[in-house]
């Protein structure tokens, strides 16, 4: 499947118009990883978002420093992590780390990311709108599941 169609099925860019997909398909870096392989470690400093393209990935926390991590979630082909990085300078929530032989990922640095929404306001506008829909909805999830 091509970069467009996988970000095309993106809900972090639903919204967005086939032009402003090639924008982003622009800047996107391609990164592979192997099963087992870390992706991000929670706790670190974050600045990209990330796309799955082909594999799976499980997002893990930790309560403590003490405590094992746990797996939240797996994700695969056209979901997204690291979203929190296109919104603040906050540390990582998650570890997210490969689960399959080849897992491919495309990259957007905040940055990038940052000057594209600086020159297309309606772009910036659909992203941030998806992505605090996306956080409420975990937040309200999170809320239910804490009851």
């Amino acid at each position: 499947m091509d970069l467009l169609t996988i970000l095309g099925n993106v809900e972090l860019l639903d919204g967005v118009s086939p032009y402003e997909l090639e924008s982003i398909a622009s800047m996107c870096q391609e990164r592979t990883y192997q099963s087992g392989d870390v992706i991000t470690t929670q706790g670190d400093p974050g600045d990209e978002l990330f796309v799955i393209c082909t594999g799976f990935v499980e997002v893990l926390r930790s309560g403590t420093p003490e405590s094992s991590p746990k797996t939240v979630v797996n994700l695969g082909q056209g979901q997204i992590f690291g979203e929190m990085a296109l919104v603040d300078h906050g540390l990582r929530s998650a570890t997210v780390r490969a689960i399959s032989e080849k897992t491919v990922v495309q990259v957007i640095h905040r940055d990038d990311f940052e000057r594209l929404c600086d020159k297309n306001h309606h772009l910036g506008y659909i992203v941030m709108r998806n992505i605090a829909a996306d956080l409420s909805f975990k937040l309200r999830h999170q809320l239910l599941v804490g009851q």
